[in-house]
Order: structure tokens, then sequence, then C-alpha cells
């Protein structure tokens, strides 16, 4: 991927920028961007640890009928997969990305959108105490789906929103209108609820993060020792939860995904994946 990126850095023939505001113009860039999506999946592939896993083999088709349709909808990706699979850092990656090339992209969390629970933790006495009496939190009955899904809609259509704010401090708060998110021109939103009911139907990209059983073993029991003050016997009981949820709600719409990424994959090499997609999308002169 370095070898793509200084070749595209020096490279001193840029392209006339096609006009975006007629559709000859939009299908022209969509050939241009498939293209360049051909160069890095064949470089991804030699690769110590791809990236790309899967690719819907429809997913093409269809971003292309959307760039080229529907320019001035907003572009909505959802990335989703198991606790611990590596979707926040990747989404943390993308955010350094964001600071340091200035792209227009806003990030949230769906896990914002969980339901109050703070009287049914203080019925039981700790947040662990109402797992173990059967609770499941991960269902999407306990998300607020409906708020999400406005949230989405009015994003997509340029306007901007206040989503809610879950305090991930064990008491089960959600604060209403607490964030306030930008209709930028690209939104990314992380987390399991991007792929309950009608909301997996607003993306544009939905990825998947991919990660092997063991390592998302290391990752669980490291995260919840160092930063949710947990020792290990609580760690691998949550665990244990997390995998059954997993096997009911999150794994099933897997092959849904339009791409499936590894999570274990180089993050610096992410970065470089991320720089590439900017300068080519930027590699234009005016006519």
């Amino acid at each position: 991927m370095n070898f793509l990126l200084k070749k595209e850095e020096c490279n001193n023939k840029k392209i006339i920028k096609p006009d975006f505001n007629t559709k000859e113009g939009r299908e022209l860039f969509a050939l241009y961007l498939y293209s360049k999506l051909k160069q890095i999946l064949e470089y991804d592939k030699l690769s110590e640890t791809p990236v790309f896993k899967t690719i819907n083999p429809g997913f093409i088709p269809k971003f292309n009928n959307r760039l080229i349709n529907n320019p001035e909808k907003r572009f909505l990706i959802g990335i989703s997969g198991e606790s611990a699979s590596g979707k926040t850092t990747i989404c943390n990656t993308i955010k350094q990305s964001i600071e340091k090339l200035n792209l227009p992209v806003e990030i949230l969390s769906a896990d914002n959108y969980f339901k109050d629970i703070s009287g049914l933790i203080k019925e039981h006495g700790t947040f662990d105490k109402l797992l173990e009496s059967g609770y499941d939190v991960d269902s999407p009955d306990n998300f607020q789906l409906d708020v999400l899904y406005r949230d989405l809609e009015m994003l997509s259509r340029g306007i901007n929103v206040r989503i809610p704010e879950y305090l991930v401090n064990g008491t089960g708060i959600v604060v209403p209108e607490a964030i306030e998110k930008k209709a930028k021109k690209i939104i990314v939103v992380e987390g399991m609820a991007t792929m309950y009911g009608k909301v997996a139907d607003l993306f544009d990209l939905k990825l998947y993060v991919d990660i092997d059983p063991a390592i998302q073993e290391k990752w669980f029991i490291y995260r919840a020792k160092t930063s949710r003050n947990q020792n290990e016997e609580n760690a691998r009981k949550q665990l244990a939860y997390v995998r059954n949820a997993s096997k009911k709600y999150i794994l099933p719409k897997r092959d849904n995904a339009d791409i499936i990424i590894n999570g274990a994959s180089s993050l610096e090499y992410f970065t470089k994946i991320i720089e590439y997609i900017y300068v080519i999308t930027n590699n234009f002169e005016n006519p």
C-alpha cells in the first residue's frame, strides 16, 4: 500500500476533475473509483495480514448507483462485529486520520442508543448482578432503534442532530440529546445496533469486523482489567455472556455485510488505506 500511496503522491499528471453536478461526471468518477478499488484489493492480497476478507459481489453496483443517482445524500457507513473485535479501535484510527487529513467525516457510537436501565441496576444492585439475573442487554429490544433510525435519517438529509449519551460508568443512565453530531459528507456509525431492524437498511456501506476467537478473548480480558476495573473472573463471565449474545444477534447477520474486514490487521496499514483513498479522491485538477 505504501507503493501505491507514493506512486499517487508523486504523480504529476492529475486527472481533469469531472463535473459532479452532471450524471455523466458522476459516472466517470464512479468508474475511476472502481478501478482504484481493484488496485487496493489486489495489493491487499499481498499484505502479510490483509484487511479485506470478503466483499459482497452486489456492493460495487449498489455503490455506483448510489453515487450516480443520489449525490446529495450523506454517505452512511455502519461498522459492526462482536465485542472486542476491534471496531472501536478502527473507529479511533479513522478519527485520527480525520484530524490529520481534515476529512468531512462524523463518527458516532450506536451504543449511546441503549435504553436507560438505571432503575433495573438499582433494583439488582450492580450491572453484573443484572446480567446474572438473565437480563439480555444486547437484545434489539434494549436499544432505542426508533430514535437511532430518526437521527440517522436526518443526518443523511444534511440535518444536524443531538444524540443521547449512554454513561459507561455502570449506572445505566442515558442522557437524552446530550451530544451534537453534524451532518458531514460521511457519517460513520459503530456498534451492534447498526445491524438491527430497519436501521441496517439506511447504510450505504455495511462493514463487519471479523476476529479470531483467541485474539478476541485476549483483547476482551485485557480491556476489562485495564479500562473497566474488572477482575479476570468477572471478565470471563462477561465474555461468555457476550459470545452467547453474539450467536443470537450478531453472527447470523455477518453475511449481510457489504465488506468483511480483519480486525487483527495492522492499524498502520489500515491508516495507509485511508490515506490512499483520500489521495485518489482528491487527485484532480480543474479543467
